[in-house]
């Protein structure tokens, strides 16, 4: 049975205290398992969020090494890192941060063969990778798995966050925004560039999406799409219809029947 001790009473207690978090959703919290894909632009302001919030469990996944031109924007890690595998570095931090969350760590790019047995082990997954690729594998198997996905990115002065349950009734999945193969596929951060506090702002709201998934509060976001342009301060929230033709969750697909 899930139970919170003094240390950690003491420790949420400003998280605890809001109505709409309470006692019932901290221990929520620390039962819950988030898959992070992605250790970088996106993941590296959401781990620290996570850990602090109190989840249980971390399984963070990349297979890169910290390199000197991420401290422009990923502020998890610091100049004596460099060369070090993100996923050792983060769970580091983690373990200083906060002993009462695991952290279990995966050096791979994860893809459509290995996407699922990841996938099924999580509450909820954000995905903050680079590639659209791994964007849809991790989507195909979130959205098969009926596992909620925080989708989030970044480029340049822009960011896009989204939550996806396409497997419930009018909601969309990720294949419904983008297609099969997107024509639009972004340039990485290292050829187009990128504001760190982008990262930064999107990061931290991927984090408390992924809270809100495991310990409901508030309006639910699932079916929009958040667009944040900080070169213009403008903010826009659109809403995603369902595609009725989507292979991957329309009526004719697999991943909607029971």
């Amino acid at each position: 049975m899930v139970s919170l001790s003094d240390d950690e009473l003491t420790r949420y207690a400003r998280q605890i205290i809001l109505k709409e978090i309470g006692g019932a959703g901290q221990m929520r919290l620390k039962g819950a398992t988030v898959l992070l894909i992605g250790a970088g632009g996106i993941g590296a302001p959401a781990i620290p969020y996570l850990a602090g919030a109190g989840i249980g469990r971390l399984i963070l996944v990349d297979d890169d090494r910290v390199d000197l031109s991420n401290l422009q924007r990923q502020t998890l890690y610091d100049v004596t890192q460099v060369g070090q595998p993100k996923v050792d570095a983060a769970a580091a931090f983690v373990a200083a941060r906060n002993p009462h969350v695991a952290v279990e760590t995966q050096r791979l790019r994860i893809d459509a063969a290995t996407a699922p047995a990841l996938v099924a082990r999580a509450d909820v997954v954000i995905d903050g990778s680079d590639n659209f690729d791994t964007r849809l594998a991790v989507a195909d198997a979130a959205l098969a798995l009926r596992v909620p996905l925080v989708s989030a990115a970044v480029g340049q002065f822009e960011g896009q966050l989204a939550v996806y349950r396409g497997w419930e009734p009018g909601r969309p999945c990720y294949r419904c925004f983008v297609g099969d193969t997107p024509d639009d596929a972004a340039l990485s951060c290292a050829d187009a560039g990128i504001l760190g506090p982008v990262t930064g702002m999107i990061g931290s709201l991927a984090a408390l999406e992924a809270i809100r998934a495991v310990a409901p509060f508030g309006e639910d976001p699932t079916g929009t799409l958040l667009i944040a342009d900080l070169l213009a301060a403008r903010y826009r929230t659109l809403r995603l219809p369902k595609d009725p033709g989507c292979r991957a969750c329309g009526p004719s697909s697999l991943a909607v029947t029971d």
